[in-house]
């Protein structure tokens, strides 16, 4: 395998595209650049995907008329709370990171399942039906999110084939965490624009911060599962991943791509070989406009267990050398030893990132998830 000199640190977010790794003339050369930005990275734009134009066209249009166009008793009929799967309408402000309310109203979807079993596990309870909005109001958004899902699926499937191959894996090595039917989970987003004035050249590192937290889209924080890759579905700049340094590198919106981010789940399964990276994303200033962005995560077992796959020493050695220019100030939700199945994580991090759900049908969880808050700030 040949030797990759890690950078001290990225500036940039590199861009791969999709249709070299089905040449095999081109496939080498794509799984080297793969592993580059896996090791080194965690971020990458993946360009030539094979998705239609008119699919994208469409996806943007109903994402848009969604916020702009469903009136609001309809967005309550749908609304996430009413439900125990954390699938349907959030209000702005009404979802939580690192502490802090982020700035967004958003739709989550998913891959279609029906309502689990009594016996089920609690983290069942994510797999479920979509609350999908009205068909008067909006006829093509239940097609058109569906064919995307479908899709979608179809790319992160083989995409994690691709990440397995290009850290020395064989290729079907991930398929052990998949169920027969996966779910996958999708959401639409608004970010509205924010009255916060330019931060001044002279501002101090504390005056930054809180105009960071003014501006939060969503908080920094680190995707869960395997895959998460997001349609930017306006021109703003907003979406920023973090370096070794604490620099913040935007990944401005470029036609024709999908921003791909490799999830915790995806660090925890492969010992540490693929970078998770922190990333947020600021919200547009007043004139810019609303931004909206349309992410498509792709989902795990969640009856999977926490086991580390068989990576060649080689690769290890390269993990090794690019740690030393990632950075780590995110809490990480697959801590090994401190669930038994993802799925089991996995809901005690939606609790904590919407507790208007948590208090209504997990109750003891979010005291659980509180009462540690609490003693986090009193050891600080």
């Amino acid at each position: 395998m040949a030797s990759l000199h890690p950078a001290s640190t990225f500036s940039s977010i590199p861009i791969l595209p999709l249709s070299h790794a089905l040449d095999p003339a081109t496939k080498p050369a794509f799984l080297t650049s793969l592993r580059s930005a896996l090791l080194n990275v965690g971020f990458l734009y993946l360009s030539e995907t094979g998705l239609p134009d008119q699919l994208i066209s469409d996806v943007i249009r109903e994402c848009r008329g969604f916020f702009e166009k469903l009136p609001w008793e309809e967005k309550e009929k749908i609304e996430m709370k009413n439900e125990k799967s954390f699938l349907g309408w959030s209000r702005l402000d009404n979802e939580t990171t690192a502490f802090n309310p982020d700035h967004r109203e958003q739709l989550d979807l998913s891959t279609p399942h029906p309502v689990p079993g009594p016996r089920a596990p609690l983290y069942h309870n994510l797999l479920a039906p979509n609350q999908w909005p009205s068909s008067t109001h909006l006829p093509s958004f239940r097609p058109v999110y569906e064919e995307y899902m479908s899709r979608m699926s179809r790319i992160s499937t083989l995409f994690t084939s691709l990440i397995a191959e290009a850290i020395g894996l064989p290729a079907d090595a991930f398929n052990k965490f998949f169920d027969e039917n996966q779910q996958h989970k999708l959401k639409i987003v608004k970010y509205p624009e924010v009255a916060v004035p330019e931060l001044p050249a002279g501002a101090t590192e504390v005056d930054r911060k809180k105009w960071e937290i003014k501006r939060q889209g969503v908080g920094p924080h680190k995707d869960s599962m395997l895959t998460s890759y997001l349609l930017q579905a306006s021109n703003q700049l907003g979406l920023q991943a973090q370096n070794a340094r604490g620099e913040w590198v935007d990944c401005k919106p470029i036609p024709g791509t999908l921003v791909v981010a490799i999830g915790q789940g995806m660090e925890a399964l492969t010992d540490g070989v693929c970078a998770s990276t922190t990333h947020r994303v600021l919200s547009p200033m007043k004139g810019e406009g609303a931004r909206y962005s349309v992410p498509f995560f792709q989902g795990v077992s969640y009856d999977a267990k926490f086991e580390a796959m068989d990576v060649p020493q080689a690769v290890l050695k390269l993990r090794d050398q690019a740690r030393e220019a990632r950075r780590d100030d995110v809490e990480f939700t697959f801590v090994k030893g401190r669930w038994g199945h993802l799925g089991e994580a996995t809901l005690m991090n939606r609790v904590k990132s919407h507790p208007d759900v948590g208090e209504r049908w997990y109750p003891e969880l979010l005291a659980q998830i509180r009462a540690q808050q609490t003693g986090m700030e009193k050891t600080s």
